[in-house]
């Protein structure tokens, strides 16, 4: 291997990690993550506009990479919630664990839910979260109605809704996401006055 392809690694790996800086920071300030473009972070992080592209294959490419990044304090949380006792508890800490990580990384998250084809189903941070939560599901329901129902409250926490509650204080959010899951999960309307 030449010193010279040992630099153009070196080079890549840093101008990987502004990219991605530029993308956090520039996402983090914005009100619509659509007004944030491939040659906005270019910019952003001083490169050429073909740099964000070779380094990530596309704007998705970087959301997701960013978002990976990002992930892992919610990958820690999600394993921790794995200690909890039964599928109520296991699956409000999952839920409750994803709805803190998307509030934190608001725009990050919308974006990459309407990137592409519009749809946040369709990357496989989704399926890992709806696998494991069916798992979780399926203790309590039939299989065949748990990947339904792994589905649904998954939906809670869909970036658009959470944006569109955006007016209510998170811990209203928070508790009514709880309630949901001991509904689905132990057919608990909870202790609500009337």
């Amino acid at each position: 291997m030449t010193a010279a392809g040992r630099k153009e690694r070196a080079d890549a790996v840093r101008n990987r990690e502004a990219v991605l800086a530029a993308a956090a920071r520039l996402l983090d300030a914005a009100d619509d993550p659509g007004d944030v473009s491939m040659n906005d972070i270019a910019a952003a992080a001083g490169v050429g506009k073909g740099t964000p592209f070779r380094g990530f294959g596309d704007r998705i490419g970087l959301l997701q990479a960013l978002a990976e990044q990002r992930g892992e304090r919610l990958r820690a949380e999600l394993a921790a919630g794995e200690s909890s006792s039964g599928p109520v508890e296991r699956a409000t800490a999952m839920l409750d664990a994803i709805l803190r990580f998307k509030l934190a990384n608001r725009s990050l998250m919308l974006a990459l839910e309407n990137a592409g084809s519009g749809s946040p189903y369709r990357n496989s941070t989704y399926g890992r979260w709806h696998r494991h939560l069916a798992e979780i599901v399926a203790e309590v329901h039939r299989p065949d109605d748990a990947d339904y129902l792994a589905h649904a409250l998954l939906a809670a926490v869909r970036s658009d809704l959470i944006e569109h509650l955006g007016d209510q204080p998170p811990e209203r959010t928070r508790d009514g996401l709880a309630c949901l899951v001991r509904v689905v999960l132990a057919g608990d309307p909870a202790d609500r006055p009337r």
